[in-house]
């Protein structure tokens, strides 16, 4: 790389930053020099963890944006907005999410249609918005496309409409790297286990559902978002560009019946 283009820094943009895994993406893509750009819906939450995590020595900035990922006005006009100020993104972390509500078994349908299509909304339309939204502007190549999913995709072991919606994603990254492997670009999922830290468990999973989890992971513990921000900063990295349409399972080992 010369000139021009050996002087760029490079930028990662995370959604649901603020917090949990896409917080702790942010920070092993920041102490890898990565400039981030943390996006979210809590203005108040991103620009508290941007701060935290700017200015140590050797880490890249990071900047928050309120951003509605779920939402294509608000995708297209920070998209508009980032587009001022650069014309590359070399990574693209689509962590934002939500765990989806459950209705009851008499539930009408009008319910149960809301439901699923929250949780659509959520995990799937989210990632599909900012990385479509983005893919014009991914480097060329070397640009990396990173969907956080979940282990729940399959073992069933969620609500349903968060079971499908993150299976969808796995489904979802096959014709990503398809499409866009030829042009230098990887997308892969990446999909925790059962991980502590995370607005998705923290007081959500009561005393007996922790022990029955535990029992199954043969690591004896869940993980820790720091953890699966690793595997995160490995696809993100230059060692990782022929690792592609892949779903990477970060659980500490299933743990054999009988065991």
């Amino acid at each position: 790389m010369t000139g021009a283009a050996a002087d760029r820094r490079r930028l990662a943009v995370v959604s649901g930053g603020g917090t949990g895994i896409g917080r702790a993406c942010a920070g092993a893509l920041a102490g890898d020099g990565f400039d981030v750009v943390l996006l979210g819906r809590r203005g108040d939450v991103l620009e508290a963890t941007a701060a935290e995590l700017t200015g140590r020595p050797g880490w890249g900035t990071v900047t928050a944006a309120r951003c509605d990922v779920g939402d294509p006005a608000d995708v297209g006009a920070w998209v508009a907005t980032l587009r001022s100020s650069a014309d590359v993104v070399d990574v693209v972390v689509n962590n934002a999410g939500a765990p989806a509500r459950r209705p009851t078994a008499d539930a009408p349908l009008d319910d149960v249609a809301e439901a699923w299509l929250a949780a659509w909304r959520a995990n799937v339309l989210s990632a599909v918005l900012l990385t479509t939204a983005l893919t014009p502007l991914l480097a060329r190549p070397g640009g990396r496309v990173v969907l956080v999913g979940s282990r729940a995709a399959t073992t069933g072991g969620s609500t349903p409409s968060y079971v499908a919606a993150k299976a969808a994603l796995d489904g979802w990254v096959l014709n990503l790297a398809a499409v866009l492997g030829p042009e230098g670009i990887t997308a892969n999922v990446v999909a925790p286990g059962y991980t502590e830290g995370t607005e998705l468990v923290a007081g959500r999973i009561p005393p007996e559902r922790h022990a029955a989890l535990l029992a199954g992971i043969a690591a004896g513990r869940p993980a820790q978002p720091e953890e699966i921000a690793e595997v995160v900063r490995f696809l993100a990295g230059p060692g990782a560009g022929y690792v592609n349409g892949q779903v990477l399972t970060v659980d500490g080992g299933t743990r054999p019946p009988g065991t």
